[in-house]
């Protein structure tokens, strides 16, 4: 299991700054990178959007893509990645978004979060369905496959 320390080792490995995009997790991920000392020298930022008109103020999020796609989809997570690392000194970006629970419904239900990775070379999104499990244990589960996805993205080989 990846760590909030584990990431930012490699961040500065890699001399690479984080910032984050959160929207089911509330800042619980860049709570968890900043829960560590020292960690200013690789966190930029984190972006806490939990609203709609949030992710259209703050990231610039297409009201036209939360409209067709809802803010639990892929395409939005796209969106909010690409716009954090616009709107900040970040090289590398992870957006979340999704349905912590309680509720949800039969084409989006409880548990399945968006993650969207950003930096120079592109986005990458995948959804993951957590199940419903809990609020509280998805917003975990979110929170650690965020860390996972920034430490794989920061320990990968360097692309040709």
């Amino acid at each position: 299991m990846s760590s909030a320390q584990d990431v930012l080792r490699a961040a500065r490995a890699r001399k690479v700054t984080i910032a984050t995009a959160e929207s089911c997790t509330g800042g619980m991920i860049i709570a968890a990178l900043t829960d560590i000392a020292g960690s200013s020298d690789v966190v930029d930022r984190g972006f806490v959007t939990y609203s709609n008109a949030a992710k259209e103020q703050m990231l610039g999020v297409q009201a036209a893509t939360l409209g067709t796609y809802g803010a639990v989809s892929e395409q939005v997570a796209a969106e909010m990645a690409r716009g954090a690392l616009a709107r900040s000194a970040a090289g590398l970006v992870v957006a979340v978004t999704g349905i912590a629970g309680p509720g949800g419904s039969e084409h989006k239900p409880e548990g399945r979060v968006c993650f969207g990775l950003a930096d120079a070379q592109g986005v990458t999104v995948e959804t993951v369905e957590f199940g419903a499990v809990g609020r509280a244990n998805v917003r975990q589960a979110t929170v650690a496959h965020a860390l996972a996805l920034l430490l794989r993205a920061l320990t990968a080989p360097d692309q040709p």
